[in-house]
């Protein structure tokens, strides 16, 4: 990408900062935003909003490393997490309140976004989890807890284009020029 994604601008807004709006916006309370590279840049990017960051200094070790450091921030009050992905920039704020929504309707321990087939972020998880999720480690948020998980979890059905993230220039290109 030439610099840090999170930095870049989507619709005017740092792409790390847009991402916390829609947490933000959704009801999410306490948000805790993850940072490695780059961290005071981060900083200012979030300056005057509501979150708490946690610093991955491993972050380019797995993915891993940055859900223990977001579960770590979180104090014992709180009893579930949504855990999203800023460069995953077609999630929307009504997307991540039907979580929340869902979350407070259910027993299930486990929130899960299904784009058709596949199964990512934003998604759930309920504190019982947590262990698991602090005893996994590589890539893909949790997606070890989510397969061990997904009969209990309540599915929530999205478009496959929600999917989409942003990782090369090309799609930065496309998604500021729609």
């Amino acid at each position: 990408m030439g610099r840090n994604k999170m930095l870049l601008d989507v619709h005017g807004e740092p792409m790390v900062r847009r991402a916390v709006l829609v947490a933000h916006d959704a009801g999410c309370a306490p948000i805790v935003v993850v940072v490695g590279k780059d961290e005071l840049e981060m900083r200012e990017a979030l300056r005057d909003l509501p979150v708490t960051v946690a610093v991955n200094a491993d972050f380019t070790g797995p993915t891993s490393g940055s859900l223990h450091a977001g579960l770590d921030a979180l104090d014992a009050s709180v009893d579930a997490t949504i855990v999203m992905l800023a460069d995953m920039v077609r999630v929307t704020t009504p997307m991540v309140r039907a979580l929340i929504d869902a979350d407070a309707a259910s027993d299930a321990p486990l929130g899960v976004s299904r784009y058709d087939d596949v199964l990512a972020p934003p998604l759930l998880f309920r504190r019982v989890l947590w262990p698991e999720l602090m005893a996994w480690h590589g890539e893909g948020c949790g997606k070890a807890v989510v397969k061990a998980h997904h009969q209990e979890a309540v599915m929530h059905d999205w478009a496959a284009s929600a999917l989409r993230d942003v990782d090369t220039p090309d799609d930065y290109r496309e998604l500021v020029t729609s």
